[in-house]
């Protein structure tokens, strides 16, 4: 991925363009962790972009950004600039083309995501964002104030990397989230939820929860439950305690989830037939927020008799042959009675078994 990046950057640089690979891939390089997202800051236009990469470039362009694709990995590349009247503090309406890196590099979030690195490796920090980096503090770049107040997704974001980086967050920032909280409210849920994802789904959680508390933003955030959550990890089980479901915009499955989780946490992760009727992963996310062993439970899932109705050893056609009835609803229940009997052990998954237990169960239910 570097030496890819590399190579376009001095594509660039060789048309006459000053350009660097710039934010998290830099700041991940030097802490010694993988990262995907390439960002590459230049002096070049997004239309001189264009001719330099021609068909290879898709535009992006509201501001000042152009995706190219390069040796079949995307680019993100911005042109340097200058940006103004935030709409809904959250983004400019306003962008100036300049040819300053460190005028660039100013208008940025935090002092971590404006190192550089050139075409030839080497680290330009103009803003001593290696020193925060060093003390693992995530700060903002000049006044924290206005950086919040202009974009308050910014709010998220440095709990999202104090969360991910086990970093923590400078006292003036701390004191100018509390002041511009209130501004949460222009944000999107959709949006808020991409950040929370990513605070949630990361081995610090509870830092990030913790930090949330710490600056109050529960109530901004419509966190009402934070205080029961407990730690989990997986992304899932925070926000099925936190019963956020009718407020932020989850996919169906996720709903799903969410209330497969609850349900087994009325009953036990490791009952049969919540084993049976949920399915492992669900089972094993409710054992983890009430303190069962995972092993346990994927050892209780591994013995279970069977694990779906086409297990039990007995057909539809039999069912019905055997107690000379027509299909309808009653076979939904006596499936129901036979599975139950199977998994608490009290009918064996044999064919004459099965058999018998259709014919009590038939009486008792007709």
């Amino acid at each position: 991925m570097l030496d890819t990046a590399i190579k376009l950057i001095t594509k660039i640089e060789e048309n006459g363009f000053e350009t660097y690979l710039i934010g998290g891939f830099v700041r991940d390089y030097l802490l010694g962790r993988k990262s995907s997202d390439v960002d590459i800051a230049t002096s070049a236009t997004p239309k001189e972009i264009r001719e330099i990469f021609q068909g290879a470039c898709l535009p992006g362009e509201d501001y000042g950004s152009v995706t190219v694709l390069y040796k079949n990995i995307r680019f993100e590349i911005t042109t340097f600039r200058q940006e103004s009247d935030y709409i809904d503090h959250r983004r400019p309406n306003k962008i100036t083309y300049i040819k300053s890196l460190e005028e660039d590099l100013k208008r940025r979030d935090f002092t971590i995501n404006t190192i550089c690195m050139n075409k030839d490796k080497e680290i330009i920090d103009l803003l001593n964002g290696r020193c925060d980096l060093e003390n693992k503090l995530v700060k903002s770049v000049l006044n924290p104030q206005e950086k919040f107040s202009s974009d308050v997704l910014r709010i998220l974001r440095a709990i999202r990397f104090c969360t991910t980086l086990g970093f923590s967050l400078g006292e003036e920032e701390k004191e100018a989230i509390i002041q511009s909280k209130y501004l949460l409210k222009n944000l999107s849920y959709q949006r808020k939820k991409e950040e929370l994802d990513k605070i949630f789904s990361s081995p610090n959680v509870m830092m990030g929860l913790s930090l949330i508390k710490e600056l109050k933003l529960e109530k901004e955030l419509e966190l009402k439950n934070l205080n029961k959550v407990k730690p989990c990890s997986q992304m899932i089980g925070i926000w099925t305690k936190l019963e956020v479901d009718d407020i932020y915009p989850f996919s169906k499955n996720e709903k799903d989830m969410m209330r497969s989780i609850r349900e087994i946490l009325k009953k036990s992760p490791l009952d049969a037939y919540c084993l049976y009727q949920y399915g492992l992963y669900p089972c094993v996310v409710a054992g983890e927020l009430c303190g069962i062993d995972k092993k346990e439970i994927n050892e209780a899932y591994s013995n279970l008799p069977i694990s779906k109705q086409q297990d039990l050893d007995i057909t539809t056609d039999e069912i019905l042959e055997i107690l000379n009835i027509p299909k309808g609803s009653i076979l939904k229940k006596i499936y129901q009675g036979l599975t139950a009997g199977v998994l608490k052990g009290e009918i064996e998954n044999t064919k004459d078994d099965l058999k018998k237990a259709c014919v009590s169960l038939y009486h008792v239910l007709d």
